[in-house]
């Protein structure tokens, strides 16, 4: 089993996507994260939704998660409010990671090995200069244990 035989089309943003346009597309599409592309249409990154829900969850909640039970629910339910005007730019890690980028040969165990090391939920497949898709955990999971 090959990245070809597992990829699918994947929609892709930008850095200056609005984080809560990515978060809707995240949410409407049940994605794991979502490749964001340079001015080629290649990616540049890939933005896990955890790193989105790290930009709208308070810092203080993070900190010490005993602060997020107090917050009262109407508050609790509106964090994501706090996305406004944020861009994918801004959900990014400061520092550059490996990027789980991969070719249509890789194997299974090449794809896991990246997205393991990586700790990404999905790993872009290029070809050339061309983004062809990516392979999500989801299916690469899928696909071995259905055998």
């Amino acid at each position: 089993m090959r990245a070809r035989d597992l990829l699918t089309a994947f929609p892709t943003v930008t850095l200056d996507t609005a984080v809560t346009d990515a978060a809707r597309l995240l949410a409407d599409q049940d994605l794991p994260g979502l490749i964001v592309v340079d001015e080629r249409g290649l990616p540049s990154s890939i933005l896990p939704g955890t790193q989105v829900l790290r930009l709208a969850v308070p810092g203080y909640c993070q900190d010490d998660p005993a602060l997020a039970r107090v917050v009262d629910e109407a508050h609790a339910d509106a964090f994501l409010a706090s996305l406004a005007g944020w861009r994918v730019r801004d959900a990014l890690p400061a520092h550059a990671r490996e990027l789980p980028v991969t070719d249509p040969e890789a194997t299974a165990l090449e794809l896991a090995a990246l997205m393991a090391r990586t700790h990404s939920p999905l790993v872009a497949v290029v070809s050339g200069k061309r983004l062809l898709g990516a392979v999500t955990l989801q299916a690469l999971l899928d696909r071995l244990f259905a055998q």
